[in-house]
């Protein structure tokens, strides 16, 4: 039996003890051998609930603890780019969530630190991994054959989702220091982007970009490849966003709505002259819920509708079978670095459009 790769976890929030601590315990390819996090009693809870061997109270030291493989970045995301660089300087393979940072300018320097020979730096998309979506990918019609384009997010946020279904560990003993100086971190870092005289919502707006859109800019470029440009793109109240990607000859037009009524509809659709692909995701909070590929095709007389799925293996477990590939083949991964880069590019492209 191949021995087990080792890991770290770095932030033991929600997506963490939603997702990757059961499936990584789940699975014998893997061990938890080492966490952190600001929290000291979430550090005591998930090292007693798992079985974890090390708990470390900075990130420093679980990056330099020589037990571990692979370091899995689950932090805030004002935190990514620091841990990512140090993470990368190690050795270690690295698993980070997405967004990789928050900005181009803090992404590019870290696209030139050295990397031993084999080492995985691997992003976190799970949208990519769902077997549906590879269906969709290796059905697509060609380009010149597509007429339009449909990709959306028009959903409720987590917690009506997380409340009834999991039971997730909250701790109280995060210094408040620690919070404001993140929420700080997090404002400068967008108004390096939308610059110092942004309006709340419109900063408000590009957040949204780089966490709930950031699945579907990096879907949608999977599927068709980088769009031309954007023709338009506009925020209302933050929290609602429109934007048009050009690709010549047709649109993708991306929608992304949060609001307070119980649903997720996230997904993209592809439009020919007789063919109507349509792709649905459920909400990630909940494990195991399934993901479904329709295809309609008519002709002047007949139509008909093939359905694949519904498929209810969780992407977050297909993706950590990429990266687990990645790590043992050495091969880079489909989300890697220089992939998150072109999100972080078109997010700045967007955004620029609601500050006018």
């Amino acid at each position: 039996m191949t021995t087990p790769l080792k890991v770290g976890l770095i932030g033991l929030g929600e997506v963490a003890q939603l997702m990757h601590l059961p499936l990584l315990a789940d699975d014998q390819r893997f061990a938890i051998t080492a966490i952190s996090d600001v929290s000291l009693s979430l550090l005591d809870y998930i090292a007693t609930r798992y079985g974890v061997p090390s708990r470390h109270s900075t990130a420093d030291a679980l990056i330099a603890d020589p037990s571990v493989d692979a370091v899995f970045i689950l932090t805030p995301d004002h935190l990514h780019a620091e841990l990512l660089e140090k993470s990368i300087r190690s050795g270690k393979h690295v698993f980070v969530e997405k967004p990789a940072c928050l900005t181009v300018e803090q992404l590019e320097p870290i696209l030139s630190v050295p990397r031993r020979d084999g080492q995985i730096v691997f992003v976190g998309y799970m949208r990519r991994f769902s077997r549906p979506f590879l269906e969709l990918k290796r059905r697509r019609p060609p380009l010149a054959a597509i007429r339009h384009v449909r990709v959306r997010d028009i959903i409720r946020e987590a917690p009506f989702f997380v409340g009834q279904t999991r039971n997730v560990f909250r701790p109280s003993d995060v210094p408040a220091e620690v919070i404001a100086q993140g929420r700080a971190s997090t404002q400068a870092m967008l108004r390096s982007v939308m610059g110092e005289e942004c309006p709340p919502e419109a900063l408000r707006a590009y957040q949204v970009l780089t966490g709930l859109s950031s699945h579907s800019f990096s879907a949608m470029r999977d599927l068709l490849g980088p769009p031309k440009g954007v023709r338009y793109a506009t925020q209302h109240k933050g929290e609602t966003v429109i934007a048009l990607f050009d690709y010549g000859h047709f649109t993708a037009l991306y929608e992304a709505v949060i609001d307070d009524v119980s649903r997720f509809d996230a997904g993209i659709e592809v439009l020919t002259q007789t063919q109507h692909f349509k792709l649905n995701y459920d909400t990630p909070y909940i494990r195991n819920l399934p993901t479904r590929l329709e295809i309609t095709t008519s002709s002047d007389t007949e139509t008909a509708t093939e359905i694949i799925g519904p498929v209810y293996e969780d992407p977050f477990r297909i993706e950590l079978n990429a990266f687990l590939d990645s790590v043992r083949t050495g091969q880079p991964p489909r989300t890697g670095l220089e992939d998150s880069l072109e999100d972080l590019r078109l997010f700045r492209e967007v955004g620029q459009h609601f500050r006018r």
